[in-house]
């Protein structure tokens, strides 16, 4: 336990401070880029600042989660899960990076928090623990969709990112039904969905 322990603070360090890396080619890298207006370059950071910040609460959750599952099966589920999520990391990062923009500065309570809910979630069994994982994928679908709409129309190569990151979180939700997740209560559901809310309408600012 103590290995993990030391395992899962570096893993955290890693996340939070350093840059991701990724195996898959970066989407809409060969595009060339679009010429946006300020105020357009600027809401393009900030939206992808946004999905950063989903996946550093993702990587902290399949940690969490993880840590507390005596499962084998879904512990490499999840671990696979994270090394996509990883590639999110980089692929945003890189995004904001080109846009001008900056990261969160509140990426490290953004883990934290995430971090203790991924473990609160996998002490009531692997059920719910998978019932939450695909319930979380499934809003952050949703919310992807939702960031398509509002990213500026010519802004190619962010929007080639988040549909792949859509697709994958997709694939995360379905992996999670078949390994089990059972049905998450509706308050459950609206209680993930209203600190989601908190979190992308501070991430956009802050």
């Amino acid at each position: 336990m103590l290995d993990q322990l030391i395992v899962g603070f570096d893993r955290a360090l890693r996340t939070v401070f350093a840059n991701a890396s990724t195996l898959r080619p970066v989407p809409g890298a060969n595009l060339p880029e679009a010429d946006l207006s300020e105020d357009e370059r600027s809401h393009a950071a900030s939206l992808m600042r946004v999905n950063h910040c989903g996946e550093i609460c993702a990587q902290a959750l399949y940690q969490g989660q993880a840590l507390m599952s005596k499962d084998e099966g879904i512990k490499r589920a999840l671990e696979s899960a994270a090394q996509e999520e990883t590639e999110h990391l980089a692929w945003t990062e890189r995004r904001i990076a080109e846009l001008g923009g900056r990261k969160s500065l509140l990426n490290p309570l953004w883990y934290g928090g995430s971090l203790a809910i991924g473990i609160l979630a996998a002490r009531f069994g692997d059920g719910v623990n998978l019932g939450f994982l695909a319930e979380t994928e499934r809003q952050v679908e949703s919310h992807l969709k939702s960031h398509l709409d509002r990213l500026p129309q010519l802004d190619l190569k962010s929007r080639e990112i988040v549909t792949q990151m859509k697709k994958d979180e997709a694939e995360h939700a379905d992996t999670a039904i078949r390994l089990g997740a059972v049905d998450l209560p509706g308050p459950v559901k609206a209680a993930m969905k209203a600190s989601s809310r908190v979190m992308t309408g501070v991430a956009y600012w802050v």
